[in-house]
């Protein structure tokens, strides 16, 4: 990945996680929405790389004349599609780059979506602000206090609003990061909470990513006050062919590779 010149598997403090994320999203902005921006589309809310569409899904249900925040929202995509249903949207993300497409698109499709660039730590909303709040793969795949950011969620979301997330499956990090058949050989243990590392030229984290079990996700959820609805484990459709990094139909025929937690505040 950009800037990185060696992997590590090492605990990493908060801040430290924080600043590699921003720095690297910054830097790979441009690669990232060139490679993934015509999967993503300019107004269109894909859940992951199997492609599962929130237009067919319906995790979110009802969105129109609902206050929705994305958290970690890229070039907005997912915000952007919400708008065009209906929502009263604002969403957050770390990267000014990444916000800087975002205002790209926006000119582009006359889709305004509000966004502000901001840690998922301190979300820079009032309380019960929300009715639902959403994020596919912002965000708390890169946090290293999970719990605290789910926290801050329950914080902005009213009683009775919803959270659907989607994190990589916690499964995959038993295996390889391979599209190929070695990805399908499990060659560490799903319990070693080490995070994923690479390190720059002077040993400073470049790029983190944060790994925790099943229960892990389900305990940092309930900790934080919100309590579990759904889970789905969305399964390689037929026809689709597209490599994503480690997702790839052969990995997907045999793994899972996204989990998508649905959460409600009471």
């Amino acid at each position: 990945m950009a800037g990185a010149s060696g992997v590590a598997r090492r605990r990493v403090t908060a801040g430290s996680s924080a600043r590699a994320n921003r720095r690297w999203w910054d830097a790979a902005a441009d690669d990232y929405q060139a490679e993934h921006g015509d999967f993503l589309g300019d107004a269109r809310f894909v859940w992951c790389p199997e492609g599962l569409d929130e237009a067919d899904a319906r995790l979110l249900g009802e969105v129109r004349d609902r206050r929705v925040l994305e958290i970690g929202c890229g070039a907005g995509q997912c915000g952007r599609w919400l708008v065009a249903q209906g929502a009263e949207v604002a969403a957050f993300d770390l990267s000014l780059r990444q916000l800087r497409h975002s205002r790209r698109i926006d000119e582009h499709t006359a889709l305004r979506l509000p966004v502000v660039q901001a840690d998922a730590g301190r979300i820079p909303f009032a309380d019960q602000s929300f009715d639902l709040a959403c994020s596919a793969f912002g965000a708390l795949p890169f946090v290293a206090d999970a719990r605290a950011v789910l926290a801050e969620v329950r914080r902005v979301l009213r009683p009775g609003g919803r959270l659907v997330f989607s994190v990589s499956h916690p499964v995959r990090w038993a295996f390889p990061d391979d599209p190929g058949p070695r990805g399908l050989t499990a060659d560490r243990s799903y319990f070693d909470r080490s995070p994923y590392v690479e390190v720059d030229q002077d040993g400073e984290p470049a790029y983190v990513e944060h790994h925790r079990t099943m229960g892990d996700w389900v305990g940092a959820i309930v900790a934080a006050g919100l309590a579990v609805t759904g889970l789905a484990e969305p399964e390689w459709p037929a026809g689709h062919d597209r490599a994503w990094g480690g997702w790839s139909p052969l990995r997907g025929r045999h793994l899972p590779g996204t989990a998508i937690f649905s959460c409600a505040r009471a």
